[in-house]
């Protein structure tokens, strides 16, 4: 995490102009443009597990550099995968590409260290998210297992009772916002093994690319299509960006999948729970994610709605950050991330020699026509362009839910 209130440097690409200095908002904690602010209560969900020890295998690829790395990579997740090589690291875990002994299998392994209350919570937010899917979707990254690893042991992680006093530890420290665990021998991790993308994100896809309008076509149905599933499945994603948004070339053509729920939220009523195997109460289906109210000011900035800066909002906050990103990924609009040195996409709107993100902008100044400038060559046709307008809205009453939206794209593409 890096210190609240610091400045980040941003250069916006197209015009090729100098940096544009914007200030973060001091109370707001962020990691390369995350935002969390505030806490949602979080309901508990039970999970049952079933104890093993893990040994360690022979890791192949990358092995000298895992003996370097410390005690867990050398023993976490054999015998049942070999870990190849890093793919990938954050603020808060590391992903590895690793192969499934007994299916040969290419997965990806995200290792979390749940010490901070911080990172306890993103990672319970995840597993929260992926496990209360009770369906798969081709667009959603699938969560295959979700182990938890203290101390030389390992519980799997699946619905059901409460006999984990590790994982009830974790819950409570997440819902407390203290470490309620004593000092261990060794860390608590929580390891998610997942399908593997070999593409890499929206943003490497798309700019590695010339441009092709039968893929972002594809590109903008299979997105809606995974936001309404999401939301029929009463879940929030609340981070929708190109970097959440992998690449699977598995098929011979690029398959969306959204992945990273660590700030996501699963909407459930009041006193209900999750419908187990033994016969428990069903969780209510009936939740209206439109009309849930979260409060918890998070995401990036340039895909955040203008009521998720205030920190009062519902679902329609994921339409907003959806129609940025398309936005952002038919016109090819960019910024540099001064941190990473990484080009993204991204929507914004200039205000002198600024950029500004555009949900910020709309906050500040609601009645402002919004307009950004399409290309020259732009492939855009009328209809996704008005379909983005209100996609883009500044009242989220005015945008359209997301299966509205999805019915929407579905006839923009046809006319197409």
């Amino acid at each position: 995490m890096t210190a609240c209130g610091s400045v980040w440097r941003l250069y916006w690409k197209r015009e090729g102009r100098g940096p544009m200095d914007i200030a973060g908002d001091n109370g707001r904690m962020r990691t390369r443009g995350v935002r969390v602010r505030g806490r949602d209560e979080s309901a508990k969900r039970e999970f049952s597990g079933v104890l093993r020890s893990l040994s360690m295998g022979n890791a192949e690829g990358d092995a000298a550099a895992f003996a370097k790395s410390g005690s867990l990579e050398q023993r976490a997740m054999s015998p049942r995968y070999n870990l190849l090589r890093e793919v990938g690291r954050g603020s808060y875990g590391v992903v590895y590409e690793a192969v499934a002994r007994r299916s040969g299998a290419r997965v990806a392994v995200k290792k979390l260290r749940c010490d901070a209350p911080e990172n306890v919570e993103l990672a319970l937010q995840e597993f929260w998210a992926l496990a209360s899917l009770e369906s798969r979707h081709q667009n959603v990254v699938q969560l295959e297992e979700c182990v938890l690893q203290r101390n030389g042991m390992a519980q799997k992680m699946s619905h059901g009772n409460k006999r984990s006093k590790q994982y009830l530890r974790l819950v409570e420290t997440s819902l407390k916002g203290e470490r309620v665990l004593s000092h261990p021998e060794e860390p608590c991790y929580l390891w998610f093994v997942m399908e593997f993308c070999e593409g890499g994100d929206l943003n490497h896809f798309i700019l590695s690319r010339r441009p092709d309008p039968h893929t972002n076509n594809s590109f903008m149905l299979q997105l809606t299509s995974a936001v309404a599933f999401l939301h029929e499945n009463n879940i929030v994603h609340r981070d929708l960006k190109p970097d959440n948004i992998l690449i699977s070339e598995k098929s011979g053509t690029p398959v969306l999948k959204v992945a990273d729920f660590g700030l996501s939220k699963v909407c459930a009523g009041l006193g209900t729970t999750f419908k187990g195997k033994e016969g428990e109460d069903d969780r209510n289906r009936n939740v209206n994610v439109n009309k849930f109210w979260l409060s918890s000011a998070c995401g990036s900035d340039f895909y955040m709605a203008p009521e998720v800066w205030e920190g009062h909002y519902t679902a329609k906050a994921d339409i907003f950050a959806l129609g940025i990103i398309i936005w952002a990924m038919v016109e090819r609009i960019t910024f540099i991330d001064a941190e990473s040195k990484r080009e993204l996409l991204g929507t914004y709107v200039r205000q002198g020699e600024d950029i500004v993100p555009v949900g910020e902008a709309l906050l500040e100044n609601p009645k402002m026509v919004l307009h950004i400038p399409q290309k020259r060559r732009s492939s855009m046709s009328d209809g996704v362009k008005k379909l983005l307008l209100d996609m883009l809205a500044v009242n989220p009453q005015d945008r359209p839910d997301a299966f509205e939206l999805q019915a929407r794209m579905d006839q923009v593409m046809c006319a197409a």
